[in-house]
């Protein structure tokens, strides 16, 4: 419960500081999800998480927090049961219809207690073209705890496509290396189908990213194909 009162403290602090800011959009987003899966890995060992986050932008530059419960630092002996991210960044127009974005992500994981600090930063880029979006973000710490892996990266490829009537669907794909542990590096998928009702988002994906080295107690795979239900309300 403690760890949920911090990372509640840092979105309520951040977002009563934006409005401030003069001719700013800030937006709030709660939600949960039938299994908190993370480039294709289950964050909470198969189990429904809660999920909460601001966003304040203003022209191209924006800012923002998110936080999720998590089961895997508890799995792995630590003590943290809330991711909270913490990020910001620039997005502009290079030429017609040739959109980027850059930045930089914080994963911080409160009270953690492991020995090696499972928080991680990275800085990302993306190129967005019509649907199409190819992304690639690069850790400049060791990577989820996984010791000498600064300098990991992850590699996304993604579109959006309107099916009807305001159904989007996404295709994924994205591959994960882990610096100096090439056995712990892998390919994710997923196809995702949502739809916004005024706010309230809808969606379920299919995912798949089984690695057979990325197992919760019990032995199971993280990563094994799944369907994975999502709500979200957006305000």
């Amino acid at each position: 419960m403690h760890h949920n009162k911090v990372a509640l403290a840092a979105i309520i602090a951040l977002a009563t500081a934006l409005p401030a800011v003069s001719h700013a959009d800030v937006a709030f987003n709660v939600g949960a999800v039938s299994d908190y899966r993370y480039r294709g890995i289950s964050q909470t060992r198969l189990k429904p998480a809660l999920q909460g986050g601001v966003d304040f932008s203003q022209g191209g530059l924006y800012l923002g927090a998110w936080a999720s419960t998590i089961k895997w630092i508890k799995d792995g002996g630590g003590g943290a049961d809330v991711e909270l991210d913490l990020y910001g960044g620039y997005k502009g127009e290079l030429t017609k219809g040739l959109t980027y974005d850059v930045g930089v992500l914080a994963y911080q994981y409160p009270g953690h207690d492991l020995g090696v600090s499972p928080n991680t930063t990275e800085i990302y880029g993306a190129l967005t073209y019509g649907p199409v979006t190819a992304k690639y973000s690069h850790s400049v710490s060791n990577l989820f705890g996984f010791s000498d892996s600064k300098g990991s990266g992850y590699l996304d490829l993604s579109a959006t496509f309107e099916i009807t009537d305001g159904w989007m669907l996404t295709p994924h794909i994205g591959r994960q290396t882990v610096k100096n542990l090439g056995v712990a590096s892998y390919t994710d998928a997923s196809l995702t189908l949502s739809k916004d009702f005024s706010g309230f988002v809808v969606s379920l994906a299919a995912v798949d990213a089984k690695t057979g080295v990325y197992v919760g107690p019990g032995n199971k795979d993280l990563g094994k194909r799944a369907l994975v239900a999502g709500v979200k309300y957006n305000f």
